[in-house]
């Protein structure tokens, strides 16, 4: 039996795609959820072969659901999402069913799924693909969502003090205390603005409004002040940089 979890805010949208599965006898639905922090806890405790999940959805969206999960399943986007996340998922061939969708089209999407999954062609790897992708938006770049335990904390850019890269994670340093993220420097240092944050050094990135001054502790050695009074080291190259950024 194939394990189906829907995740999506609109209780019409869900029994939309529940009577169309009803058609499907090898298909069943584990659980219903109305965002993404109770699709996070579905699908760590059914396991879903496949997750009907929309984008668009309070408290935190699809995509960033996706990122709090170590190995996310098949997904099928239910979504009135832009042409940029469309291009996206058409590139990964992940299939979606852009609102509002007719059985037709869901019986295609399914059929397309079910070859995959025969085939071993949709995986965590895809899933991932479509979520870092889709972090180059815009509208997905002006905040961070961190899992620390059970709890999920948003974390908007403008609160970042500072990155610090901890193994294979990267240490997001704020007012509120310092919190992981399952990322990588590189990763951040594109998705970030880089009119609000610079790569000072090969382990930090810095918001430039929390720079209070830098300090030269010798001729070779330079650190920045932030307004917190943490000091970060600048890399040989990272301190040229900073300063033509600064315009200093």
């Amino acid at each position: 039996m194939i394990r189906v979890t829907l995740i999506d805010d609109e209780p019409l949208a869900r029994t939309l795609v529940r009577e169309y599965l009803q058609s499907y006898a090898d298909m069943e639905v584990v659980q219903e959820c109305n965002d993404g922090f109770e699709g996070v806890k579905a699908i760590q405790q059914h396991k879903p072969d496949l997750i009907f999940l929309d984008i668009q959805m309070p408290k935190i969206n699809g995509f960033e659901m996706l990122e709090l999960i170590d190995e996310p399943p098949s997904v099928i986007f239910t979504t009135a999402f832009d042409e940029f996340a469309l291009k996206a998922f058409e590139a990964h061939a992940v299939d979606y069913l852009l609102k509002p969708f007719s059985k037709d089209r869901f019986d295609k999407a399914i059929q397309k799924w079910k070859e995959q999954y025969r085939e071993k062609k949709t995986n965590a790897t895809t899933t991932k693909a479509i979520v870092e992708e889709a972090a180059t938006m815009p509208e997905q770049s002006q905040r961070v969502v961190i899992k620390t335990g059970s709890k999920i904390r948003i974390i908007p850019v403008n609160d970042i003090h500072f990155l610090e890269a901890d193994d294979d994670y990267v240490r997001i340093h704020t007012a509120d205390g310092s919190f992981l993220k399952k990322k990588t420097m590189t990763y951040f240092e594109q998705v970030l603005d880089a009119g609000l944050f610079v790569r000072v050094h090969r382990s930090y990135i810095l918001q430039l409004a929390q720079i209070t001054r830098i300090e030269s502790p010798d001729n070779e050695h330079h650190l920045a002040v932030l307004k917190s009074g943490a000091k970060v080291p600048l890399s040989r190259s990272g301190y040229p940089k900073l300063k033509a950024v600064l315009g200093v």
